[in-house]
């Protein structure tokens, strides 16, 4: 095997070593991301991240329209509706999820609910950064606070399809 003239870089994340940034209603809990472009130099533009969503929250329906998705169950149950069928969540599902497909994640367990996620190309780090705020290590959650106002611009510039209604909104 012969070197390469650019070999390509590594990344080590520890426990805790993540960028992390807590998250609005409805999903509350907060996000940590691992792998990006902008943490590490790629060829090929993903993020990895981990997000954890307390009990009786749920990760929005949306789609991503330009992306695919994989997303692996690390702890907790709950559910996910996946194009408008519901399957039952529990550590070691994994899950695929092609551009322009609608999904969400609901924790209704009794746990955290933590999910890995993997997207490519990248960007819903940068989302996750944008409408969240920075948590610090062994810091408590703050009480729920809501999206931005311009969450729909933020969406649009980063990973998001056209907005699917929430029927559980005020």
């Amino acid at each position: 095997m012969e070197p390469q003239d650019d070999p390509g870089e590594i990344r080590f994340v520890g426990p805790g070593e993540g960028q992390d940034f807590w998250q609005p209603v409805p999903a509350n809990g907060f996000v940590s991301v691992h792998v990006s472009p902008a943490l590490v130099r790629m060829d090929t533009p993903l993020a990895v991240g981990t997000q954890t969503v307390p009990p009786g929250c749920y990760i929005r329906e949306h789609v991503h329209d330009r992306n695919e998705e994989v997303i692996h169950v690390v702890a907790g149950a709950g559910k996910v509706r996946l194009d408008g069928a519901v399957h039952e969540l529990r550590a070691g599902a994994t899950i695929f999820i092609g551009k322009g497909r609608p999904h969400m994640f609901i924790n209704d367990g009794e746990a955290d609910l933590t999910l890995l996620w993997i997207m490519t190309p990248n960007g819903l780090e940068t989302f996750f950064e944008r409408i969240g705020r920075p948590k610090q290590p062994g810091e408590p959650a703050p009480a729920p606070f809501p999206r931005p106002a311009n969450v729909l611009a933020i969406e649009q510039a980063t990973v998001f399809g056209a907005p699917i209604p929430d029927p559980n909104a005020t």
